[in-house]
């Protein structure tokens, strides 16, 4: 019997907890359903705004001497002096020698030349005299007719004269030779490199060293046929006093940024045929003097950043550079909530801005957030800028 009981005890125990479960689940309420409500994608949106602005564009280049020549001497000789100022880097000014050639050979000529004038002059004087005897013996013998200019002397007198002119061109050139034996230039500049030393011997037309002009410099400015639109200038460009767009260069050296101004003097009238590209050369006057920032110099080889200042003004749209989509293509919301495609014309863009000419219009609010899978005409909730504030 006891262990009927043992069996029979837990199975009433289990009928008994279902039956209690099922009378509490009878006798709870049933739940209210709900209809399902469409929840709305929230984009962040900017309005248009419009603006007369003066494009630019960005490109690099490198510093080039707007003069620079190698050295070449006009007479041959021994090197005899070498400035301090000629020397690799070294600044010269204009007129300064640099080589001193030995010139004690052009002095002897100079002596020789002058020797071989003074002969000149004694025989033009001695023919003009026997050009004057031979015409008043003409005269004295009183004959009839016209005496030949080889009876009055004048061929010889002008054969004279001809040996003296260049007896004389001789000697100028001897002068000039001594002239020569000094080597300069006409301009201030610096020394790219140098290849001579002193008591060595050169020839006439043997390089001696190069050198380049710090007056001005040149950067060559790469520019796409868009960038030449977007700063409206014409292929064969040629700048004046009221015309050169303004051009501001930076480069990093070392931890600093430093910033030089220059000008757009022109461009070139043709295509490169390699890169397809058309070049715009800027100019920078002084970059060593009063064209340098902080006493940082334009240095010819530098590698630089360019910014280029349009010649007129237009009138654009300006949207936030997040607003751009696929390189042309912005997300617009329009009244009734609904998303719009719209493909846009771009005039320049930036870190921050894209300028439009077409596309948009002011006021329009432009989707500045990410969208993972825009459709056309799909609803969402716009989220002005006052609203994030």
């Amino acid at each position: 019997m006891k262990k009927l009981l043992k069996i029979i005890a837990p199975i009433l125990v289990l009928v008994v907890s279902i039956g209690i479960v099922s009378a509490l689940s009878a006798a709870k309420p049933a739940p209210e359903k709900k209809e399902d409500s469409q929840r709305l994608v929230s984009l962040y949106v900017d309005e248009v705004t419009s603006d007369e602005v003066t494009v630019s564009v960005q490109t690099q280049g490198e510093v080039r001497p707007k003069t620079e020549i190698d050295l070449v001497p006009q007479v041959s000789g021994r090197i005899v002096g070498i400035s301090e100022s000629f020397a690799e880097g070294a600044e010269f000014s204009p007129g300064e020698t640099l080589i001193k050639i030995d010139d004690t050979d052009y002095k002897l000529a100079v002596i020789r030349a002058e020797a071989r004038v003074a002969e000149a002059q004694v025989a033009v004087q001695r023919e003009l005299a026997n050009a004057k005897i031979k015409e008043e013996h003409w005269l004295d013998k009183r004959n009839s007719g016209q005496p030949t200019p080889y009876a009055l002397n004048k061929p010889q007198v002008m054969e004279a004269e001809l040996k003296l002119l260049a007896a004389e061109a001789d000697l100028k050139e001897a002068r000039l030779n001594i002239a020569r034996t000094e080597i300069n230039v006409p301009f201030m500049g610096r020394v790219r490199e140098r290849s001579i030393g002193i008591g060595q011997y050169v020839s006439a037309g043997t390089k001696l060293g190069r050198v380049f002009s710090t007056d001005i410099v040149e950067i060559r400015l790469p520019l796409t046929d868009t960038q030449l639109a977007e700063l409206n200038l014409p292929m064969g460009f040629m700048a004046d006093a009221f015309n050169a767009p303004v051009v501001q260069f930076s480069a990093h050296i070392g931890n600093r940024e430093y910033f030089w101004t220059g000008h757009i003097v022109r461009t070139h009238a043709s295509v490169d045929q390699q890169t397809r590209l058309i070049y715009a050369i800027a100019e920078v006057e002084d970059p060593y003097g009063l064209g340098s920032d902080r006493g940082a110099p334009m240095a010819v080889g530098m590698f630089v950043h360019a910014e280029i200042a349009g010649v007129s003004s237009q009138s654009a749209m300006v949207l936030p550079r997040l607003a751009l989509r696929n390189a042309d293509k912005v997300y617009v919301i329009n009244d009734k909530n609904r998303l719009e495609i719209r493909t846009v014309e771009i005039i320049s863009t930036s870190e921050e801005t894209v300028l439009v000419s077409a596309g948009v219009e002011v006021g329009d609010r432009v989707v500045t957030s990410s969208i993972p899978a825009a459709v056309d005409g799909m609803e969402v909730r716009a989220i002005s800028r006052e609203q994030q504030s």
